[in-house]
């Protein structure tokens, strides 16, 4: 059972919470974290975006200048009728919209107090009544703003309020009985404070300029249709884009299957998911959301150095100190920046935008026709992302090391990011990624906690259990994929070590307690590092013996080399250990290895009091064996036919055929030379002089065989395996084996 949950657990909780992901998507399990976090993702790729110029708008700026230049706000209609004036006489402005509102009479020329007084106190001077009309045109700056507004494509701005009536409304876009019978979402009001009806009657349009806010106060997007009663009416933007587009005076705004024109708006647009603009030659169609929103596409960071759209001081315009190109058939917005007046927003882009080129960022979306949205089936392409991205990762976290499994899921969240914003700026659309990403996040630390909780613990469990006598660069193997590696017993074919220590006896004898175990511990260190040192399994200790094997628990294709290497590296050992003992005053160490490869039985064996993971077989014995015979032939190192063949890097001296205690078929064995990458010239000459001579001794042809291995024995006299030989060879001569002698050598001790 916890074999199935290690590996199938996982898999089944990274399921269920693809499935909560899902439902969660679907609303099923609404979420604010959830909505904070696709928030979150939906400024910054506002943020990401670089500012772009758009130099068909430009925002004529109250600012700080014309306040100190002009004087403060609000300024006489006589100056705003100048400014009107300039800006379409003299500028040639294509469209110009007021993000103010003037929905009090003006009095500050004085001309009402003087005109009350023509009716009350003065009204027996007839010519001060008639010198007052003369005035009229000059005094009344409200009758001036209305004459410079008559006629022009000039759009100003009202605010609806959810109390009052205050002031006069434009003619509606369109009303309820336009809609034919159909409901049409949109922010219903009761009230509103618009401009006085003067100035109202004189203008082109009017538009309002709510700013609709998300509950965390920023301003993302803008209604550009509102209700009243039975009536729907524009917003500043839209007001202001289609008089610059010359929208019909009949009908300008209208739904995309409206009665007038119904049968080619059905067949161009189809459903309520848009307005259009009654322009010539062809409608112009606005895509709308729900409350007939757009999403307001920030092309700046807001200001006159924010460089999404040209600022210029009102001041300046006042003063002709502005270049005719500047303005001429341009869209005009006239707002103040000025701190204090209450027209900066909080937006993803600026904690102070101006709220003026907030509404130039939707005029110029308008123009452009490209709005950013969530498609309708956003909620599908959700759904579908999420099983997608659980599918793959459930699979494939279940596959990798915990290192590619970060670089997966970090890869895989990249992916999910880059389509989003990608379809972002390529598609227009704004789609979720908050609960993919936290569907990757949640997926990758269920992996993460579920591999510790069971690979990684099993893991440890394995480097406690084998980090004593296992190379390090194994334990590593082994714990990063625990699953294949266990204590059962298991036949394999490995090369097995036995190193012992020549004359101990007399060793331990001629020095202290302390001296003795220092002694030993350096020796058997020194060993025990260069087996490791070579990826081998440090076995057991044996008294001054050391038993190691090669080829498990981690499987090495290249173990009899391996274990071969490691002996020969094991006697350079002794011989720099010799150096220090020697220093000290005690005996020098000698050492003999026996090294056999074969099939064994490998895992956890032991009593139930104590249990260790070693090696039983044939193949152990012989081992054994070969050890305990290095010293007959006087060498170091000695090697079965089986290591030999395993091996074959190496170069050999062939020592004899025998036969072990506890064997009954004879066996070659060899001693390692040294690798034949590295073999010298001349010791490559006397192997094969002694190969040759060895031939003609197991042929009895002693008279042949005699000279060479004695002209060996005189060039290497203290290798005691020529002096066996010439013994081997007098004693033959004296006695002859007879002709159905083998060559083998027998022996009867361990």
């Amino acid at each position: 059972m916890r074999r199935l949950l290690a590996k199938y657990g996982a898999r089944g909780a990274g399921l269920i919470l693809t499935l909560l992901a899902c439902a969660q998507a679907l609303d099923f399990l609404p979420s604010d974290v959830v909505e904070r976090f696709d928030i979150f993702f939906y400024d910054l790729r506002i943020r990401v975006q670089a500012p772009k110029l758009d130099s068909r708008i430009v925002i004529v700026d109250i600012d700080e200048k014309s306040l100190v230049e002009v004087g403060r706000w609000p300024w006489s209609r006589d100056i705003v009728a100048d400014l009107v004036t300039k800006l379409t006489d003299h500028y040639q402005a294509k469209a110009v919209g007021f993000d103010v509102m003037f929905s009090e009479p003006d009095t500050s020329s004085g001309y009402t107090t003087l005109e009350s007084l023509a009716k009350t106190d003065l009204k027996d001077l007839p010519l001060f009544g008639q010198k007052l009309e003369a005035l009229r045109p000059r005094l009344d700056y409200d009758e001036r703003l209305a004459s410079a507004l008559k006629d022009k494509p000039v759009v100003l701005g009202y605010f609806l309020s959810p109390t009052q009536a205050k002031g006069m409304l434009p003619a509606p876009a369109f009303q309820l009985a336009d809609l034919g019978g159909r409901s049409l979402d949109a922010l219903l009001f009761t009230g509103y404070e618009a401009n006085i009806p003067t100035l109202q009657r004189a203008a082109r349009a009017a538009g309002f300029f709510n700013a609709n806010l998300d509950p965390d106060g920023m301003l993302r997007s803008s209604p550009l249709i509102a209700q009243i009663g039975n009536s729907y009416y524009e917003s500043l933007a839209l007001a202001t884009a289609r008089v610059a587009l010359g929208a019909t005076a009949t009908h300008p705004v209208f739904l995309p299957s409206s009665d007038f024109n119904s049968e080619q708006a059905q067949r161009d647009y189809g459903v309520l998911d848009a307005l259009v603009l009654n322009t010539e030659p062809h409608a112009k169609r606005i895509p709308v959301e729900d409350f007939m929103r757009v999403q307001i596409d920030y092309r700046g960071k807001g200001g006159a150095n924010g460089g999404g759209f040209r600022y210029i001081s009102a001041t300046d315009v006042l003063h002709g100190r502005v270049a005719l190109e500047a303005l001429a058939q341009r869209i005009v917005l006239v707002g103040t920046s000025a701190p204090g007046l209450n027209d900066l927003r909080a937006t993803p882009v600026n904690a102070g935008f101006p709220g003026e080129e907030a509404h130039a960022n939707i005029i110029a979306s308008i123009l452009d026709g490209h709005f950013k949205q969530s498609p309708a089936d956003s909620d599908i392409f959700n759904l579908v992302q999420l099983l997608l991205i659980g599918t793959v990762l459930i699979v494939g976290l279940s596959l990798l090391r915990p290192l590619a499994s970060i670089l997966f899921a970090l890869a895989v969240a990249i992916a999910a990011l880059w389509f989003n914003f990608w379809a972002y700026r390529s598609l227009d659309q704004v789609l979720p990624v908050a609960t993919a990403l936290l569907l990757i996040l949640s997926l990758f630390i269920l992996n993460i906690g579920w591999g510790y909780l069971f690979e990684y613990r099993k893991g440890r469990a394995m480097a406690n259990l084998f980090g004593e006598y296992v190379a390090p660069e194994l334990v590593e193997v082994m714990a990063a994929d625990p699953v294949h590696y266990t204590m059962e017993g298991e036949i394999r074919e490995l090369t097995i070590l036995f190193a012992d220590v020549r004359g101990f006896t007399t060793i331990s004898e001629g020095l202290e307690p302390n001296a003795l175990r220092e002694y030993i511990n350096l020796y058997l260190t020194a060993m025990s590092e260069d087996i490791r040192g070579n990826s081998g399994t440090l076995d057991k200790y044996i008294g001054d013996c050391v038993m190691a094997f090669w080829g498990a628990p981690v499987a090495l294709p290249d173990h009899a080399a391996r274990g071969v290497a490691t002996a020969l590296t094991m006697h350079q050992s002794v011989r720099n250990l010799n150096a220090d003992f020697v220093a000290r005053g005690w005996p020098p160490l000698k050492i003999g290895i026996g090294l056999n490869t074969g099939p064994v039985r490998v895992g956890d064996m032991g009593s139930k009091i104590r249990r260790a993971y070693t090696v039983m077989g044939d193949a152990v014995n012989l081992s054994s064996r070969l050890e305990g015979i290095t010293k007959e032939y006087g060498v170091g190192v000695v090697v079965g036919e089986a290591t030999m063949r395993a091996a074959p890097e190496f170069a050999y001296r062939e020592l004899d055929r025998v036969k072990v205690k506890g064997k009954n078929e004879p066996v070659a064995i060899f001693e390692p030379v040294a690798r034949e990458s590295e073999l010298d010239e001349t010791t490559r000459n006397a192997l094969r002089r002694w190969h040759a001579a060895l031939a003609l001794f197991r042929a009895q042809n002693w008279d042949e065989a005699e000279p060479i291995v004695r002209a060996l024995h005189l060039a290497y006299p203290d290798q005691r395996l020529y002096e066996l030989y010439l013994g081997n060879i007098a004693l033959f001569r004296a006695a002859p084996p007879g002709p159905d002698w083998d060559g083998v050598t027998t022996f009867t001790t361990k």
